[in-house]
């Protein structure tokens, strides 16, 4: 794998041969990586996985047309090579008045921000093997967990790199370490199946194989005995755990793309009151060590927090240059890319604010109700806002969790779910979009 320093030479070297070869303008991505992953299973090892890989994206345009292109090989040959078929490409491709590079101006100066997102550490396959078996045992030493899906350790570490015709040369190195189990659990005719798993940037704060073996194995157990429940309207809680997956919706919704394009169901709600005045949601790509935390976009523009929701309030979009150019709006700095295409739109870091009310008083209040930890299906239309998805969890009754839940399904409509959500103060920043437990009021279940 290139350094950093050699990759971003790499790229400079790319795009003044495609100047050279007649392309009008031209940015470059690297990105390279190397893994380990070791996966037990009772007690013994399955696997080890290790892999290491590098390619480059080139982007072109002649005039208002462009190609990308992209190649594993990086020798300066091949890459000359690379470059005079993108421009040859591009000229044959159909005009696009909204392509371009981003707006010179508005590209990061300096050196990019700090955001501590590599370690410099990778643990050999022998202290992956080691957490991994420890992990499971701790699982399977749960009373009632009967067999292991396996546990598995991880190490890895990735660059990035990016380069533009018009002045932006920038790259970061970001490590990446996890660990995770999945157990099965049994009584009498029913089986039941849970994991845990923790995914960190730094290894100092990664959880503990025990801990995580065993919070695996709980979660298969307290499974046992789900059944449905009586189909009705009733208050839904939402586990931090599954909760990213609404905010999900949201990025889904207010992306640049989407609106552009007149596909969303936020379309005409900017600066309308979404949620309850009591719900902000932030974005933070300068958040140390986050999971997706990056001090520059995929277009080479600063990133910067922000609010996305602003005490219930929709304050804009996530733009790339493209469709900023579409709405005539400025570009956000939410631009993401691989080697292959064009820029897309990601958000980073995100998470909901904590609320006022601890999480037991925010389920004490429920005289009936569900509480989701899983979710299952894809059921939900971006267009309209129509939310139906499978479920499972727990039966909350007089203020406190019940029997377990399966083989319902949840059914809404995102915009009404939107404005019902209260929050509760648990957040904690584990996943790359992080939720206290939520409520929504007034969902469908679909059950007995």
């Amino acid at each position: 794998m290139l350094t950093l320093a050699d990759a971003q030479s790499r790229l400079q070297d790319l795009v003044a041969a495609a100047r050279k070869a007649g392309a009008d303008a031209a940015d470059a991505l690297y990105h390279g990586d190397r893994s380990t992953d070791v996966h037990v299973r009772l007690g013994a090892l399955e696997n080890v996985d290790q892999s290491e890989g590098e390619e480059i994206g080139l982007r072109v345009f002649v005039g208002r047309r462009s190609a990308s292109v992209s190649a594993s090989d990086l020798a300066p040959e091949s890459l000359r090579a690379l470059a005079e078929r993108a421009v040859a490409m591009a000229r044959e491709a159909p005009e696009d008045r909204f392509a371009g590079l981003a707006p010179e101006e508005r590209l990061q100066q300096g050196k990019a921000r700090d955001l501590d997102l590599d370690d410099g550490r990778e643990p050999g396959p022998a202290a992956l093997k080691e957490r991994a078996l420890a992990a499971e045992e701790s699982a399977r030493a749960v009373a009632g967990v009967t067999n292991s899906e396996g546990a598995s350790a991880s190490t890895g570490r990735s660059q990035i790199a990016l380069a533009t015709s018009h002045g932006f040369a920038g790259g970061y190195a970001a490590s990446a370490h996890s660990i995770g189990a999945s157990m099965l659990a049994e009584r009498g005719e029913q089986k039941q199946r849970d994991g845990a798993w923790h995914w960190v940037r730094d290894l100092d704060h990664l959880d503990g194989a025990e801990t995580v073996g065993q919070l695996a194995g709980e979660r298969a157990v307290a499974r046992l005995g789900a059944r449905k429940l009586p189909s009705g309207t009733m208050p839904i809680v939402f586990d931090p755990r599954i909760g990213g997956s609404l905010i999900g919706h949201l990025l889904g919704a207010i992306s640049g793309p989407s609106i552009a394009r007149r596909t969303s169901f936020l379309l005409d709600r900017l600066g309308e009151l979404v949620f309850d005045p009591s719900i902000t949601i932030l974005d933070d790509p300068h958040r140390v060590r986050g999971l997706r935390s990056r001090p520059f976009d995929g277009e080479g523009l600063p990133t910067a927090p922000r609010k996305l929701i602003d005490a219930g309030r929709l304050t804009g979009w996530l733009l790339d240059s493209a469709s900023a150019r579409q709405l005539d709006l400025e570009p956000t700095g939410h631009a993401a890319r691989g080697v292959g295409g064009p820029p897309g739109v990601s958000a980073s870091n995100v998470h909901v604010a904590p609320g006022a009310q601890s999480r037991e008083a925010l389920i004490g209040g429920i005289a009936r109700g569900f509480y989701v930890t899983e979710l299952i299906g894809q059921g939900v239309n971006g267009v309209t806002g129509d939310y139906s998805r499978g479920a499972g969890g727990f039966l909350i009754e007089n203020g406190k969790l019940g029997h377990p839940v399966a083989e319902v399904t949840i059914a809404g409509n995102l915009k009404d779910m939107f404005a019902r959500i209260i929050a509760a103060d648990d957040l904690d920043f584990r996943y790359a979009v992080n939720t206290p437990t939520l409520l929504v009021e007034g969902m469908t279940v679909a059950g007995d």
